[in-house]
């Protein structure tokens, strides 16, 4: 198996992740949407599984060309949300800071899969970046900026320590994120010198780490993390549920006590977005809560994440935990415990 990234239907074939006769059809799927497979995921594929989990969330499908209603390109709403180019400003207090449309791997659920990839949105560079470090510089009410794309942390040290430097500068900005997917599938890149490259900013830098499944996180995967977290670094974790990747409690459980035990907290658990060609990923928000009320009952409070859905259009983020209080009048309340039985309170 060739050391380097596949990106083709060729190159999937010959690493044994596609037969010939499906290639064509997966042929029309690369026209649409980017193709990206690391050594690093190509080594936990299990070819001999038609169901594998990790080949599910990278190998592309002819699912993938069904569009359903409700779908659309721009899935969250980031579009409305941007007032010069790089920049979404949907909440008072924090921005992201598109940096680059580029990813190491291409996950065939992504919300943003219409503006990624070599096809996509582009990189931010030379007086666009000026233009967007400018408006972060001229929002003092900004608390947070979120670097996000695309992946940043395929950008150089270099380059990351150019922006981080910048944001520094700031004083009304506190919090540095990082949204990425390079520790889990590209481990090799977090060395000593991105990492300090990330520290410099002299803020709270915090990298949300994307994974789905509890194969994803390997031994190097965690050593990866570890050299953040030394690095002063904070990890939190971003998942997706998806159909036929984590949509079990055992999947999930596994998860996230993996998370917790690298150091990582567990964050946001997402309701999969209405992305094009997604629909075959999705189920219910009601299944989604069955499962969240599992884990109350599997694992210790503090492996258990935000399940959440941004709202189609740009609504923001809401929270999908079911609500656990009832008002019963004259002080007293009816409280769900995690088995769903209710309790009268006090």
């Amino acid at each position: 198996m060739a050391e380097q990234t596949s990106r083709t239907v060729a190159d999937l074939v010959s690493d044994g992740l596609l037969t010939i006769e499906k290639a064509a059809d997966i042929e029309a799927v690369a026209e649409r949407y980017a193709i990206a497979l690391t050594p690093t995921v190509r080594a936990l594929i299990d070819t001999s599984d038609p169901t594998d989990p990790i080949a599910a969330q990278y190998v592309p499908s002819a699912a993938e060309l069904i569009d359903q209603p409700g779908e659309r390109p721009d899935p969250i709403g980031d579009h409305p949300h941007s007032p010069v180019e790089g920049i979404v400003h949907r909440y008072p207090d924090r921005v992201l800071l598109k940096l680059v449309h580029v990813c190491p791997v291409y996950c065939r659920f992504c919300f943003r899969r219409e503006m990624v990839g070599p096809q996509g949105d582009g990189s931010l560079a030379g007086e666009r970046l000026e233009t967007a470090l400018d408006y972060i510089a001229a929002q003092t009410d900004i608390w947070e900026v979120i670097l996000t794309g695309g992946d940043p942390l395929i950008l150089s040290p270099r380059r990351l320590r150019e922006v981080s430097a910048r944001l520094a500068a700031m004083d009304h900005v506190k919090i540095l994120r990082i949204h990425s997917r390079v520790p889990a599938v590209d481990p090799e890149r977090i060395t000593t010198e991105l990492v300090e490259a990330l520290a410099l900013s002299g803020k709270s830098v915090i990298l949300a780490l994307h994974a789905n499944h509890p194969r994803e996180l390997t031994p190097d995967v965690r050593a990866a993390c570890r050299r953040l977290s030394a690095g002063g670094v904070q990890l939190v974790s971003q998942s997706v549920l998806l159909k036929g990747v984590n949509d079990d409690a055992e999947t999930l459980t596994a998860l996230m006590r993996g998370f917790v035990e690298t150091g990582i907290k567990p964050y946001y658990l997402h309701h999969p977005d209405m992305a094009p060609g997604t629909g075959h990923f999705r189920l219910s928000i009601a299944e989604g809560q069955v499962l969240m009320r599992a884990l109350r009952t599997r694992i210790s409070g503090i492996c258990i994440p935000h399940y959440i859905l941004d709202l189609p259009g740009g609504h923001g983020k809401v929270a999908l935990g079911e609500d656990a209080v009832r008002d019963l009048g004259d002080g007293r309340y009816a409280v769900r415990d995690r088995e769903g039985r209710e309790h009268t309170y006090p």
